[in-house]
């Protein structure tokens, strides 16, 4: 991994191609949030700098699956031939014309944003830290009160439910209160997704308090926190290892109570090391498949990689789609209260 920070708002992007991955399986639960997001309707997405195949691939690919109406921002010419060596027409496609400049294109697709012509932020080809830049700065107006995280929505083959990990790819190293914005940004991606009170599982190395791991001392104080309306809509619990945290049966052997134990909704890991690590080795050794947002924004941002397969994208699209419809009610609620 080579994580990159950039100021004022610091952040990390963990995003380098892979191995191939484990076989591929059915992914039913990533397929149900397809459904339920297509039922939704399409909504506008930018999708800054789509100037290689694979960009103009997803962002096709999701308005085929009737998630998305694509508004492609990047210079004309560039574009153009990316879809045209994809093999797909970008006809009835938006396009907004900027300089070949990843930079301008990513300013340009969050303004989109900001003015309320896109509901969603797409990455094409640049890199992450160059979008969640434009994205984070003071002109792009998406920054909200919140800490930016990024959630993992998994679909692990003979796990009866989806599983949210967070944060696998932003925060570094997350402070107390970082982690409290992971967490509800997490909290508030899963009942968008359907989930009535998501479990959450905060992950160390073990299940008791040990002033000697930082981590287990956040754990609690997340815990309390939550008991306090710090942290709201989920049931939160940790420290748990990651064996008690998955398995009830664990759980039960440690002589652990708890309604989050051995059914968690959402893990929350330490710090990005950790969970990039959980996250690809249930990819590519247990077969499962992944969509991915940032949240915390103004705007949910998918941000997809070269190492991200076809299902992957679109996947994550569905996931701004639901997370759209969320964040467009909740701005009406709060223009309602303004008046």
């Amino acid at each position: 991994m080579k994580p990159t920070m950039f100021n004022p708002y610091p952040l990390a992007i963990a995003d380098e191609p892979m191995a191939s991955p484990a076989p591929a399986r059915s992914h039913p639960h990533l397929q149900a949030l397809i459904e339920r997001a297509r039922a939704q309707g399409p909504v506008a997405v930018a999708v800054a700098y789509p100037c290689d195949r694979s960009s103009i691939e997803a962002a096709h690919g999701a308005a085929q699956a009737g998630l998305i109406e694509p508004v492609l921002v990047g210079p004309r010419a560039r574009i153009e031939a990316a879809a045209a060596q994809a093999g797909v027409s970008i006809a009835d496609c938006v396009v907004h014309d900027t300089p070949d400049d990843p930079n301008v294109a990513a300013a340009r697709a969050a303004q989109l944003c900001r003015d309320g012509r896109a509901a969603a932020l797409m990455k094409g080809a640049l890199h992450s830290d160059e979008l969640l830049g434009a994205a984070v700065s003071r002109e792009a107006g998406l920054r909200s009160g919140r800490r930016a995280s990024h959630v993992f929505v998994m679909d692990v083959p003979g796990l009866a439910r989806p599983l949210l990990i967070t944060d696998c790819v932003v925060n570094i190293a997350p402070a107390l209160l970082d982690k409290r914005d992971i967490a509800q940004n997490a909290i508030d991606l899963a009942i968008a997704l359907g989930i009535a009170v998501p479990r959450v599982a905060i992950l160390s190395a073990v299940e008791t308090v040990n002033p000697s791991m930082p981590g287990t001392i956040d754990a609690a104080a997340l815990c309390k926190m939550a008991d306090r309306g710090q942290i709201r809509g989920g049931l939160v619990d940790g420290p748990l290892a990651f064996d008690n945290a998955i398995s009830a049966e664990s759980a039960r052997n440690k002589g652990i109570v708890s309604k989050v134990a051995g059914r968690p909704d959402v893990l929350l890991v330490p710090g990005l090391e950790a969970g990039n690590m959980i996250y690809k080795e249930l990819v590519y050794l247990a077969g499962a498949e992944c969509a991915g947002l940032v949240l915390g924004m103004r705007v949910p941002i998918v941000l997809t990689s070269r190492s991200d397969s076809v299902a992957s994208r679109v996947a994550s699209c569905a996931l701004a789609v639901l997370m759209s419809g969320t964040a467009a009610m909740r701005r009406s609620a709060q223009l309602e209260q303004a008046a």
